[in-house]
């Protein structure tokens, strides 16, 4: 069995891109949102507009994906041509590359530590911490983690969380989060005044609110499901960080599709430098990958993470607040 560093080292054959496959993702994945943008705008038949608009929500988080990779340096890093394709769809989608990669690269860095994982994540509240909280601290916390929080991540994520509070915390270091709500907003609008609000609502609100909506249950996901674990920072590691604290979203061909594989999100926390293209292929090759806590798209397996609220130590699990 692989453990520990040797686990790590066997997955460093993956960790190299194919230029050609990098470029025909990204290019044909922008291709296929810019066609049904197109089509929400032109096309006269109300239900094919409808269709077009929440299929550009789930493009949407494919291109998210792949941005992603690339912020990882893990595609196309070097390439000017990308960056500044990246750089745009970073402004365009609300997660501008300033603040993005800074929160992401700590997520990474402190995955399923108690007290420092939150930045870049979920915060998450030990049985005590909770428990000796004031009612307004409580409040705070919960709401953070509340349904309707994940369900709204179009506002509560990425117009306030990674756009206006990162600018307000920094405005020289972040001014491209500035630049990000005034282009969403004046594009807004002047749909709203030339096309209708029909059409802002298609083209803008509805590809937007589904897109974050399920870009923040993922991540939710991802690190909070039944039998995921934390560490303080004495018993924290890499390895089980990746392998205990990050889930194996099981998913068909369509929604890994659509996510970018990001479901293998186990295997991307062991190495961020494997390619969303090639993380089916890394955990084929490796039978200790295939080993990973799971978790699926379902509804009762969604209800089962969203209880999940604060970390009981006592029982080395994440609990509902009936549980305590």
């Amino acid at each position: 069995m692989l453990q520990g560093k040797q686990l790590i080292l066997a997955t460093k054959p993956f960790a190299k891109e194919t230029p050609w496959k990098s470029w025909y993702y990204t290019l044909t994945t922008a291709a296929i949102l810019l066609g049904l943008y197109a089509a929400v705008a032109l096309i006269p038949f109300l239900p094919v507009r409808i269709l077009c608009s929440v299929l550009c929500g789930l493009v949407i988080v494919r291109m998210f994906v792949i941005y992603h990779d690339y912020q990882h340096h893990t595609i196309l890093y070097k390439s000017k041509i990308a960056d500044l394709l990246f750089s745009a769809f970073g402004i365009f989608i609300l997660a501008p590359a300033s603040i993005w990669k800074r929160s992401h690269d700590h997520h990474h860095a402190h995955n399923s530590k108690l007290f420092t994982a939150s930045i870049g994540s979920y915060p998450i509240m030990t049985k005590q911490k909770f428990m000796e909280s004031t009612p307004e601290e409580r409040r705070a916390y919960l709401i953070q983690r509340h349904p309707l929080t994940i369900l709204f991540g179009y506002i509560s994520m990425f117009v306030m969380g990674m756009s206006l509070r990162s600018f307000l915390s920094s405005p020289v270091r972040h001014f491209d989060s500035l630049l990000a709500l005034i282009l969403h907003f004046t594009a807004g609008t002047l749909i709203f005044i030339y096309m209708g609000w029909l059409s802002c609502l298609l083209l803008l609100v509805l590809p937007f609110f589904l897109a974050c909506a399920l870009g923040a249950y993922l991540f939710y996901a991802q690190h909070n499901f039944p039998g995921v674990t934390f560490r303080d920072k004495q018993g924290w590691c890499h390895e089980n960080a990746a392998m205990a604290s990050s889930s194996y979203l099981l998913m068909n061909p369509f929604w890994n599709w659509v996510t970018g594989n990001i479901g293998y999100h186990h295997i991307h926390h062991l190495n961020s430098r494997i390619p969303f293209y090639r993380l089916p292929e890394a955990m084929a090759a490796i039978p200790e990958l295939q080993q990973a806590k799971t978790t699926r798209l379902t509804p009762s397996d969604i209800i089962a993470c969203l209880k999940l609220k604060v970390w009981n130590p006592d029982v080395n699990a994440m609990v509902g607040l009936n549980q305590l």
